[in-house]
């Protein structure tokens, strides 16, 4: 059977994970990890790069946590993943493929999964015995956790995105996060988080459903969420196919040209006035002139479909006033 298509629509979360060909190594010392890192930033800083939130770089694979923006997902991971093919291969007087196949890429739903899966990939160098404990993890410089307590700086890594999670106050929500680390340890290694068609069961956290469980529930093993999140994933994925997508774009484009705004901090998460009122613009305009759904710019953008929603109809309640004014 051919493989699926990878699933890419900008604002969704991916849990990516690349492997060496046959389990060999693809980070042989420091130095590979720390031009990997280096390239990985480069990547990620350019203008419609994606949002990083967690990482693990271990001997022969890596985790990433990602939430894509303009530029494609398979763009972004080719230039990474070749960048660093060759350059190891230089360095270490090797020849051939580095990597195994093609990366592996499961679409997350975020508000089940975000968190999870910030702590499992985080904890792999302590499963993987890297490290000794989660007390040792904040020394690892080789995963975002070390960045995310503060111990290692890497300014793409978007810190305030998961510590905002735990409290407004940035040394709560540091030990709020620790706290949730240490509690993760004793779970185990979490197969279901490692996507393969497994939903959430019922929403109580007991056990799994698999897409041949027979409850008619919606499953993709390119996904991890609910049986309502995949249906939502796979039916925006078939309306961006069928030409959804290049509307938006002319939209946002249209809106950022005459705004003076750029587009990636209309995407983003900047909430300053002039920004928001774009971002409204944009919503509204793609809303009405394109048929765009709240849930695709949510997922363009990050939001929720009813942040969205709101969104929508504050910018008409604006122009309602303007016209009233008028």
């Amino acid at each position: 059977m051919p493989r699926q298509a990878r699933l890419d629509v900008p604002g969704l979360v991916h849990h990516v994970m690349a492997r060496g060909i046959e389990g060999r190594e693809i980070f042989r010392d420091a130095e590979d990890r720390e031009v990997f890192l280096a390239r990985m930033a480069g990547i990620i800083d350019a203008v419609g790069g994606p949002r990083l939130y967690a990482w693990a770089l271990m001997s022969n694979h890596f985790h990433l946590l990602l939430r894509s923006g303009e530029i494609p997902l398979a763009s972004i991971m080719r230039r990474l993943m070749t960048g660093h093919a060759v350059r190891y291969n230089l360095r270490h007087e090797r020849r051939g493929h580095l990597f195994q196949n093609r990366y592996k890429s499961i679409v997350v739903e975020e508000e089940a999964y975000f968190l999870e899966l910030v702590r499992y990939i985080h904890l792999n160098p302590v499963r993987a015995g890297l490290v000794d404990g989660v007390e040792d993890l904040e020394k690892h410089p080789y995963s975002g956790h070390s960045v995310l307590t503060g111990k290692r700086g890497y300014t793409v890594q978007d810190v305030e995105a998961v510590l905002s999670r735990f409290s407004k106050r940035r040394q709560a929500a540091i030990q709020c996060y620790r706290d949730f680390m240490a509690a993760g340890f004793s779970q185990g290694a979490r197969e279901e988080l490692r996507g393969g068609g497994l939903l959430r069961s019922g929403g109580k956290g007991k056990g799994l459903l698999r897409q041949d469980s027979g409850e008619g529930v919606a499953a993709d093993h390119r996904i991890l969420g609910s049986g309502d999140f995949v249906e939502r994933v796979l039916s925006e994925c078939k309306t961006i196919v069928v030409g959804t997508k290049p509307d938006i774009d002319r939209i946002l484009l249209e809106v950022a040209t005459h705004t003076g705004i750029g587009r990636e901090q209309i995407l983003g998460p900047c909430r300053s006035r002039n920004v928001s009122s774009a971002r409204r613009e944009f919503f509204l305009r793609a809303h009405e002139e394109v048929g765009a759904a709240a849930s695709t710019l949510g997922q363009v953008t990050g939001r929720s479909h009813v942040a969205v929603s709101l969104a929508i109809e504050k910018a008409r309640s604006e122009r309602a006033g303007k016209s009233g004014n008028g």
